[in-house]
């Protein structure tokens, strides 16, 4: 039988000097019996694995509003991506993968119904605005219970990660800095993967200097990165790629956000107005009468303030929730 502690002298056995070990975490909010078999790092991974945060994310956009096939991404599947790809790239450098792999499985649980379009919406109305990254961060610290107490307790280094995948601060591990990366390669891919599917862009039409330098199709661009920042990044202190893959993985995004995330085909303006709509009046509504919000959410009114625990709301619901509760609660019914 292999316990925790076999496990942790592995780490120093086999991982990167520079790898986070998980005996050396600064450890948690609140001290825990440590469980005998899996790491701080392991059980923070199972902690999110096993939320409820995590599932609704298979019912939030990617980037498509409501797509009708069965193939697109979606931001649990985005999620997944990243995580299979951050690890890929942790093994590589001897860095601690399951660090990496609870990281990369709490970083988006913020996200709100409807992709960045939602996020865009509730930033405007919600005092103080709002950032999914802050918002992941805050469901591990609070809106996650356990035991009967807020919060999933996680440790030090999951939280830093989480919070700092996206934004101008560096994550204070490596393995931090890995899924940083990890998720522009996989979005921008996966991304570009969708909209050809979605007859929106074809592979030619893709910038030609970049696909011939990263690659012609979905997983030679991938390799191409992935290759590039293991070599880049191998006994060094911090995480990147060359020079010349950075450039053109930027080059790969502007393309997208020209062409795909802000076309008019992929989100018509009138569509954007509707989501617009929905958000603020949902936020609106439930400010105006909290006490229509789920018990669960009330219960929390009188420790953090109506709006906050109203954003929370908002911010927690699936596209299709949302849209329901918008019917619910807006469109006139019919006599039965």
């Amino acid at each position: 039988m292999i316990f925790r502690e076999h496990l942790e002298q592995r780490e120093y056995q086999i991982l990167s000097d520079l790898a986070a070990k998980s005996a050396e975490s600064k450890g948690r909010v609140f001290a825990e019996v440590k469980c005998d078999l899996r790491t701080d790092f392991q059980r923070d991974r199972d902690r999110i694995v096993h939320s409820k945060a995590l599932r609704r994310l298979m019912h939030k956009t990617q980037v498509f509003l409501s797509p009708e096939g069965d193939h697109f991404r979606t931001r649990l599947t985005h999620t997944l991506e990243v995580s299979q790809i951050a690890r890929t790239v942790a093994r590589a450098l001897g860095l601690n993968e399951d660090l990496t792999e609870a990281i990369a499985m709490g970083h988006d649980l913020g996200h709100t119904p409807f992709g960045h379009n939602g996020e865009d919406s509730l930033d405007k109305i919600h005092p103080g605005g709002f950032r999914h990254n802050v918002q992941s961060l805050r469901v591990v610290e609070v809106l996650e219970s356990i035991e009967n107490r807020r919060g999933m307790n996680l440790t030090y280094e999951v939280k830093d990660g989480i919070l700092n995948h996206t934004g101008e601060t560096k994550p204070a591990t490596l393995e931090g800095q890995v899924v940083k990366i990890c998720d522009r390669i996989a979005y921008i891919n996966h991304d570009i993967d969708d909209a050809i599917r979605g007859k929106i862009i074809k592979e030619t039409d893709l910038p030609k200097e970049s696909v011939q330098i990263l690659g012609t199709n979905h997983r030679m661009r991938i390799n191409t990165l992935v290759m590039d920042l293991v070599k880049n990044s191998d006994g060094q202190d911090e995480i990147r790629m060359s020079e010349g893959c950075r450039f053109q993985m930027d080059r790969l995004r502007s393309y997208m956000f020209e062409n795909v995330y802000r076309s008019s085909r992929v989100k018509k303006d009138e569509e954007l107005e509707k989501i617009e709509k929905m958000i603020e009046s949902l936020y609106h509504y439930y400010a105006n009468n909290p006490e229509k919000m789920p018990v669960e959410w009330q219960n929390m009114i009188g420790d953090y303030g109506i709006p906050e625990v109203v954003k929370d709301h908002i911010a927690s619901m699936s596209d299709r929730y949302a849209l329901n509760d918008y019917i619910e609660l807006f469109l006139p019914k019919g006599w039965k």
